[in-house]
């Protein structure tokens, strides 16, 4: 019996709901062909994430997606020895295995990754395109498929979380924001489950809070949120009671903000 893909299980079967917001789509297939190393700039919930899944279903590649993290480590990404019954094996961590195997590897919100662990993608994005595995004593040549994707969101970086300049210069970017008002109102409508009218209020309820960044908020409302609000709603709950829950309360603590939102909130519901 043959052996199963290993990648297999990170096949995207379904289609991602997308709604294409400029040239974005034919952008990234001629960046894929040439399977340049591309970078998704933009705000939190502003769907660089559903775009990678969506362009990983639209090529037919797996699509293998890490969640960078401060505590990550160079070994998480590659890999390393683990000790079982039987002694020690390698296992091949997620850029490993995309590598190997021609997947896209996907690392979302890349600058909460330490810098030191970041590097280790450098051989990969550029002519090279090989990932030196030290503790094995190995060089994985990336398959004909494999293409490194990153993302993060500019808002938050700061000379503690940026990337270095010999990161960034290896990566073509798409910068993402959020839809114009009516595309994104049928995009909550679809996520959402609610009809055209509550989520064209959603969508004004949100514009106000992005007014409201560098004046008290560190970041405006997001799509992801506004569908968050239309699933209660759809939910049967009241919709004041829907924001106030899924817009209003994650996005911040200080009282008079909260009070500047709730009044927005209930001047559309």
């Amino acid at each position: 019996m043959s052996k199963s893909n290993p990648i297999d299980q990170y096949k995207i079967n379904e289609k991602p709901f997308y709604q294409p917001l400029g040239d974005e789509v034919s952008l990234y297939e001629a960046s894929y062909e040439e399977r340049l190393p591309v970078m998704i700039k933009g705000p939190t919930g502003s769907g660089k994430s559903r775009f990678i899944e969506y362009m990983a279903w639209k090529l037919g590649k797996p699509l293998i997606t890490v969640a960078c993290n401060e505590d990550m480590t160079a070994s998480d990404l590659v890999g390393r020895y683990l000790l079982d019954a039987d002694g020690t094996r390698w296992l091949d961590g997620p850029l490993t295995v995309a590598a190997r195997h021609g997947a896209i590897c996907y690392l979302d919100e890349v600058v909460e990754a330490r810098q030191d662990t970041t590097v280790v993608i450098h051989p990969l994005t550029d002519h090279r395109r090989v990932l030196p595995l030290e503790k094995k004593g190995e060089v994985v040549h990336a398959h004909e498929d494999f293409q490194v994707v990153i993302s993060y969101n500019p808002g938050y970086q700061s000379l503690m979380k940026d990337l270095k300049q010999s990161t960034k210069q290896r990566f073509a970017a798409l910068d993402f924001n959020y839809p114009e008002a009516a595309t994104e109102a049928e995009i909550v409508a679809h996520e959402g489950g609610i009809d055209a009218e509550l989520a064209g209020k959603l969508v004004q309820v949100a514009l106000r809070s992005r007014n409201l960044k560098g004046h008290g908020l560190d970041e405006g409302m997001s799509t992801r949120l506004l569908v968050y609000a239309g699933q209660l709603i759809q939910k049967g709950i009241d919709p004041e009671a829907a924001c106030k829950m899924a817009l209003v309360r994650p996005l911040t603590d200080d009282p008079d903000m909260r009070d500047t939102l709730d009044a927005a909130v209930a001047t559309f519901f």
